[in-house]
């Protein structure tokens, strides 16, 4: 069994990965991001994920473009992988394959993308798209991904779907390596049904056991079926303190001094996006306001405590089945570092002593 891979949000956007007033020591600009990944880098983390947001939702009222930034700390990197995300309508998928080429050229094979097929109505309306059902989109996702894979992977691509076609469209320079790494999210059965046909990897945002292996089962099972296999990825916001008391007051005062207005703004986002899916609920259904301050559930993962206790739950959950966390920080200017250097140690330490007594996640 392979080690747990490690992610991090990268703060592309302003506010931080929270919605609270509680100040944070986390920049959005490029010097700082540029900082931050190559301190990721030096401490063991392996890939970032960029985010795309165009709109202020959750407070974020100021975004760099995740492809664009992708590709600038492409540059000023030498191992660690970039996930670029990005929402299909906004982009058309021949463009943004090259774009994704073109950043794997830079890195050297480093390049990965995660499909988002949208919650936000206004970031598609306001530019002039229409806004689909909740299944059009996840089907004009797959689509999305099939131009992707057509065009790095043919002299000349060819594609007719209802939502793009390509005539013998060439494309080169090709990406350095066979297949860039394809990553998306959802939880709806839309959501995985995607995931199975055509993802790499399938996120989950923060959940409790039961719902982290009820999605990996049900994923993996729909995978086999089409003789696909895929990996899984897993949201967790971190608080590692000298002890758990201490983290858990920093837990409560980041909920105490949550942005209420935002809060509930992004709440009636994503339930208006969830209620149009044919279950009538998506992501966030089962949130409640507290977890919604963390927009992608980041607390109900527990990795909150001490970094014995943080590395131990880790541990725990690559046993239910999550081949990466990905993490999320209140400080970005203490707090990744901290972590690489003392979580992601401790949990190689327990990853050796579950191989030496043959314990197979």
């Amino acid at each position: 069994m392979s080690n747990v891979k490690f992610a991090y949000w990268v703060p592309n956007v302003s506010g931080g990965l929270v919605v609270s007033k509680l100040k944070q020591n986390t920049r959005w600009d490029f010097d700082a991001n540029k900082e931050y990944i190559q301190t990721a880098e030096r401490v063991g983390f392996e890939y970032a994920l960029l985010q795309t947001r165009f709109i202020a939702s959750y407070g974020a009222d100021k975004q760099l473009e995740a492809a664009a930034l992708g590709s600038a700390l492409a540059a000023v990197t030498e191992k660690i992988n970039l996930i670029t995300a990005v929402h299909p309508g906004l982009w058309h998928p021949a463009v943004y394959a090259k774009i994704l080429s073109t950043i794997d050229n830079v890195s050297n094979g480093r390049a990965a993308v995660n499909v988002v097929s949208g919650w936000l109505k206004d970031e598609f309306t306001s530019f002039g798209e229409p806004w689909l059902e909740h299944g059009e989109r996840y089907r004009r996702s797959e689509e999305f991904i099939e131009v992707l894979r057509e065009l790095w992977t043919k002299d000349e691509a060819n594609y007719r779907g209802d939502f793009y076609q390509i005539s013998n469209a060439p494309h080169n320079p090709k990406p350095k390596r066979d297949g860039i790494p394809i990553f998306q999210g959802g939880n709806s059965k839309a959501a995985r049904k995607m995931a199975a046909k055509v993802s790499d990897w399938y996120f989950m945002n923060g959940n409790t056991n039961s719902g982290i292996k009820e999605q990996i089962d049900d994923v993996r099972q729909l995978a086999e079926k089409e003789g696909r296999e895929v990996k899984f990825a897993l949201n967790g916001f971190v608080i590692v303190r000298d002890t758990e008391q201490e983290a858990i007051e920093q837990l409560e005062a980041i909920v105490s001094e949550a942005n209420e207005e935002a809060v509930n703004a992004f709440r009636d986002a994503v339930q208006q996006a969830g209620a149009s899916s044919k279950e009538g609920e998506g992501m966030w259904a089962d949130s409640s306001f507290d977890d919604l301050v963390q927009y992608n559930d980041g607390f109900k993962t527990g990795l909150i405590g001490t970094a014995e206790q943080v590395a131990d739950r880790i541990i725990e959950l690559k046993q239910l089945g999550v081949d990466l966390v990905l993490t999320g920080f209140f400080n970005y200017d203490e707090e990744l570092e901290r972590f690489g250097k003392e979580v992601i140690p401790l949990v190689r330490e327990k990853e050796e002593e579950l191989k030496k007594k043959g314990v197979a996640a």
